[in-house]
Order: C-alpha cells, then sequence, then structure tokens
C-alpha cells in the first residue's frame, strides 16, 4: 500500500516545506516591522499572509493524518517515523523526503520562537498605546471598576487633558 501513497507523500512534504519557509519568512518581516515605527498597513498584511499559511500548513497535516490512516499508523511524530521506516524497507528512495521532514520540522520549531517574541512584541504596543490613551484621556492607568464579566471597566466620566 505505501507504494501508492509515497508520491503523494513526498509532494505532501516538498510543498509544505517551502510552507513553512514562507510562515518563516513572514515571521521574520513581521518582527523586523515591529522594530521600525508602526506600520499597521504592513502587519496586518503579514497578518493575513501567515494565516493563509497556516491554514494551508492545517490542511497539509489533516492530508497526513489520511495517509497514516491508510497505512493503520498513528498521526504523530512516531506515525511518521514508521511511515518513512516501512517506505525505506519498501526499497522506496526515502532519503530526501526524510530531510525534507527534519528541515520543516527546525523550520517550525523557529518559527514557534519568532511567533512568541512577535506576539509579545504587539502585545507590549498594545499595552502603551492604551496607557497613552489613559492619560490624554486624563485617568489613571489602573481601573478600580469592573464590569460582570470581571474585566476592567472605563471610567465613563473621563475628561480630555487636552484640546485640539
Amino acid at each position: 500500500m505505501i507504494e501508492k501513497t509515497w508520491p503523494i507523500t513526498e509532494k505532501l512534504i516538498l510543498n509544505a516545506l517551502h510552507l513553512t519557509e514562507q510562515l518563516y519568512d513572514q515571521l521574520t518581516r513581521e518582527a523586523d516591522t515591529l522594530k521600525k515605527p508602526l506600520h499597521t498597513e504592513l502587519i496586518n498584511n503579514i497578518a493575513t499572509s501567515k494565516k493563509q499559511l497556516v491554514a494551508q500548513l492545517e490542511q497539509f497535516n489533516t492530508q497526513c493524518g489520511q495517509i497514516l490512516a491508510t497505512e493503520k499508523l498513528p498521526n504523530n511524530q512516531d506515525g511518521i517515523k514508521a511511515y518513512f521506516q516501512r517506505a525505506e524497507a519498501a526499497g522506496l528512495r526515502a532519503v530526501e523526503a526524510i530531510n525534507n521532514w527534519e528541515k520543516i520540522q527546525f523550520i517550525c520549531a523557529e518559527c514557534r520562537i519568532l511567533n512568541e517574541q512577535n506576539g509579545a512584541g504587539i502585545e507590549l504596543l498594545a499595552y502603551h498605546t492604551k496607557r497613552s490613551l489613559h492619560i490624554l484621556k486624563g485617568k489613571s492607568p489602573i481601573s478600580n471598576t469592573y464590569g460582570p464579566d470581571g474585566a476592567a471597566q472605563s471610567d465613563p466620566f473621563t475628561h480630555s487633558l487636552i484640546s485640539v
């Protein structure tokens, strides 16, 4: 059975490698953009691109799961390793696909780190923006009131410190 799924698997892995490389590039672009003066439109474009790439990678994961299911293997790292072992045992040339899979794993780990760093940077920018707005509105950044959902509420009786 592996002889039928192997050509599809090779193509899927190669495609996933390209997708992960593109995702890494987008995350790197996002990190560089966050270091410069705020470019909201560019960050939004990057976010849209990242979402599309992640959706395609999720589709790849589903397709891999289907291939592993045809071989009655679990959809996890052990299942992938067993699949590669079966391919080699069947005399299929698996070296390139195995190397590509390892590259995917490495790039995904790097993407995870970059994404966490970028997320922290965006969270910090949002905090500074919120704090600046509180200063301009003339209210304390510390809120003493909370809504029914437990979230801090804005004081409805604020006044601007600056008028233009």
